[in-house]
């Protein structure tokens, strides 16, 4: 079955986002990467950022949620990804987990506001949720992709192969590492 736009505001609002509406793939646009690449595999010369190296948590770390919220909000902030009402574009799936058959046709990406009562950890929402993390830990780690309404940045938080949780932002038109944005 089928999640209802109804059910994904419901689904995402324990997790601090305000469902704003469906996106048609057409209208969102992306940083451009080069064919065969994908966010993961992006590097410097892509416009690809990192979490700062005391950012990354292990997902068993008793810090893990702390430091994947602020890393992710730090990030957000600044590369840009916020319009000036902390809007946004989030990857969902719209097929119950489990549910066989065209899994992109299922994926579309959503509006959705950062209300200021927001965490991606703690909320154990399934939308956020990382399913390969289960190869490292019971618990929840979270898993997902964001865009900015303007197409600059893209960022993904994700697990590694290595057992930790960081994130990456995609943002060709920053040459190097912003110092500060306000």
């Amino acid at each position: 079955m089928t999640i209802t736009d109804v059910e994904m505001a419901a689904l995402l609002a324990p997790a601090g986002l305000r469902f704003i509406e469906r996106r048609n793939q057409a209208e969102v646009q992306l940083p451009p990467l080069p064919p065969g690449y994908s966010a993961a595999s992006a590097g410097p010369e892509h416009g690809r950022f990192d979490s700062h190296p005391d950012e990354v948590a292990d997902v068993d770390a008793p810090d893990m949620p702390d430091k994947v919220n602020a890393s992710w909000f730090r990030m957000a902030t600044e590369y840009g990804l916020f319009n000036d009402d902390r809007e946004f574009l989030l990857a969902v799936e719209y097929a119950e987990y489990g549910e066989a058959g065209d899994e992109e046709a299922h994926t579309a990406w959503v509006r959705v506001g950062l209300l200021d009562d927001w965490d991606f950890v703690a909320s154990e929402v399934d939308q956020l949720r990382s399913w390969m993390a289960g190869l490292h830990t019971t618990r929840f780690i979270p898993e997902f992709t964001v865009a900015s309404l303007d197409g600059r940045t893209m960022m993904n938080t994700t697990v590694w192969g290595d057992g930790t949780v960081s994130t990456i932002a995609i943002c060709p038109s920053y040459e190097e590492e912003p110092k500060h944005r306000p």
